[in-house]
This record gives C-alpha cells, sequence and structure tokens, in this order.
C-alpha cells in the first residue's frame, strides 16, 4: 500500500484522499464512517456499500464486510480499481418524545491498483585507445559485453544496446586522447527470466532485485578496473584501459501493459506504476498512459477503434 494507506492498515473517511493497492495484495480496511461519528453514540447504524459501476458489495470470497461497516478487498486486481461509496445510515433519538430521525451519511474512497515499476540500468563508461581507426576498438567493445554478460548472467540479467563512439578529449595540461565513449542498458528479462519468479505473482520484486546486484556487480567490476590500473606493477601505461571515474549509472523506470505514471494525478504514488484510468490506455512497457476516448475500463492495454 502507498500514500497514507502505509501509515495503517485501517483507514477512515478523509476526503479527497486517493488510496492505492499494490496488485494482488489485500486492500486497507476501510471504514464507513468518520472519526467525529465514531466516537458518538450511533443508534441502529447500517451500512450499504457500493463498488465500482454502481455495483452493490456483499461479503464474499473476494469481498469482506463486517456487521460494522468494515469492508476489505481480497487480492486486488486491476479491474476492482474505482470509486467505493458506502451510505451509514442511523437513528437519532429524543429523549423527551422518543421521536425517532433517520440520519444518512455517504462516505466516499477512490482506490487504484498499482504495481512496481520495472527497473533498468542506462550506463556509461570511456576507455583510452590508441586510436579512432583499427580492429581493436570493436574487438574491445565485444569482450567488454562478453565479460558483463557473464558477470550477471546467473540473475538472468543482461546487457542491451550496447553501443560506442571513439572521440578526441583534450585534457588541460595534456596533449589530445582516444577516447572510447561506451554506453549499454542492462535489464533483468535475459532469455528465461520468468524461472527467477518461482510462480511468484509480484515477479517484479524478484526482478528489481536482481537487476540491483546485476548494478552493484557491474559497479565493483569498474572499480576494479580502475584499482588495477593504479597498482600496476609496473609503470607501463596500457594503450586501452578504463577511464577512472568515467562510470555513470542512471535508474530507468518502465511500467508494465496497463499501467502508468502520472505525478499530476498520483502525486502521493508519484514513483509508483498505477492502473490506468477509463479513457487512457498503455500498449507496452512505457512509463505513462496514453489516452484513449473509447477504453472504459481500468487497466486497458489497447485502444479500441
Amino acid at each position: 500500500m502507498r500514500a497514507w494507506a502505509l501509515l495503517s492498515a485501517v483507514l477512515w473517511y478523509l476526503t479527497g484522499v486517493k488510496i492505492y493497492v499494490k496488485l494482488h495484495q489485500n486492500s486497507p480496511v476501510l471504514i464507513c464512517m468518520d472519526l467525529n461519528r465514531a466516537n458518538t453514540e450511533t443508534v441502529d447504524p447500517t451500512y450499504l456499500w457500493i463498488g465500482p459501476k454502481e455495483k452493490t458489495l456483499t461479503d464474499n470470497s473476494r469481498i469482506s464486510i463486517t456487521e460494522t461497516g468494515k469492508l476489505m478487498v481480497r487480492d486486488f486486481l486491476e479491474p476492482l480499481s474505482g470509486l467505493y461509496s458506502c451510505t451509514l445510515s442511523y437513528k437519532t433519538v429524543k429523549a423527551e418524545t422518543q421521536e425517532e430521525t433517520t440520519v444518512k451519511r455517504r462516505y466516499e474512497f477512490m482506490i487504484f491498483a498499482y504495481r512496481e515499476p520495472d527497473y533498468s540500468y542506462q550506463m556509461a563508461v570511456r576507455f583510452t585507445t590508441k586510436s579512432c581507426v583499427g580492429r581493436y576498438n570493436d574487438l574491445l567493445f565485444r569482450v567488454l559485453r562478453k565479460i558483463l554478460d557473464n558477470l550477471i548472467s546467473d540473475l538472468l540479467c543482461h546487457v542491451v544496446e550496447p553501443s560506442y563512439k571513439c572521440h578526441f578529449v583534450k585534457i588541460p595540461e595534456h596533449s589530445l586522447l582516444h577516447e572510447l565513449f561506451i554506453a549499454f542498458r542492462v535489464d533483468p528479462f535475459a532469455p528465461g527470466w520468468k524461472s527467477a519468479c518461482n510462480d511468484s505473482v509480484d515477479c517484479e520484486d524478484i526482478t528489481n532485485r536482481n537487476i540491483l546486484k546485476a548494478r552493484d556487480r557491474i559497479e565493483e567490476f569498474f572499480r576494479s578496473q580502475a584499482y588495477t590500473f593504479y597498482h600496476r606493477l609496473n609503470n607501463t601505461v596500457p594503450a586501452m584501459h578504463f577511464v577512472d571515474h568515467s562510470f555513470q549509472v542512471v535508474r530507468m523506470d518502465s511500467c508494465r501493459p496497463g499501467f502508468g505514471k502520472d505525478e499530476g494525478l498520483h502525486s502521493n504514488c508519484a514513483s509508483c506504476c498505477v492502473v490506468c484510468s477509463p479513457g487512457n490506455f498503455s500498449p507496452d512497457v512505457d512509463v505513462t498512459c496514453q489516452i484513449c476516448a473509447s477504453t472504459q475500463v481500468y487497466g486497458a492495454k489497447s485502444c479500441p477503434e
């Protein structure tokens, strides 16, 4: 759970609050009453819960409703997102005349399914080279990719979209140097990656943990390259070597189809991949939901024409 749902597993009504429930987890317990009413005697209370699409909710294997009007949704899924409302009816009784008056109050909760984003890492390093012309640059590039792939293969992560360019670099108090600017992305979806899920429905927790380990291994690899260079046994400088402090890494987030990020709409869950609302869809591993007037469901993965 995210937003202020993290503060408690039991939520009282509060105007304008959006509740975020992780996919396949249970929702917090929703209370059909505000705090002021809860601290006051309530006579003959009854509770009527209405879910998305104006459907009356009853206690079943998915929905839990107690006799005191508390609601919890089990194994939360995309279609369960939407507006939940509860009407509390109770009586006030005048002490002098015993006259009864029925009072009704309505409480609303907006609930959204979310999942964690899938992490990948964009990385960049630099190597010195003797010349921008020749086959050794390409050989270094291919060998480096193979080393990195082997380093993280047991985590079912791999290097994708590798590229390099050779540039002339002028360093203060030095002559022009030739350097290879190498860029690549590391993601946790190497062939066979689903075998790491172990039948987990929230596999992004596992893949994200693996990609974090892969990032740390690669960072340590380049750190060791710098250490080896500065502690070489002789003073001979190899023509091709890692440029110290050139390693850069940036995390890249993506969302599964039907989910997206929207910091404006979901400011309390800005880092989450929140289910796309009706009128939006997300067909691929993008970061945002796209507008589609014809979609009428939560979590749309396509836009009907």
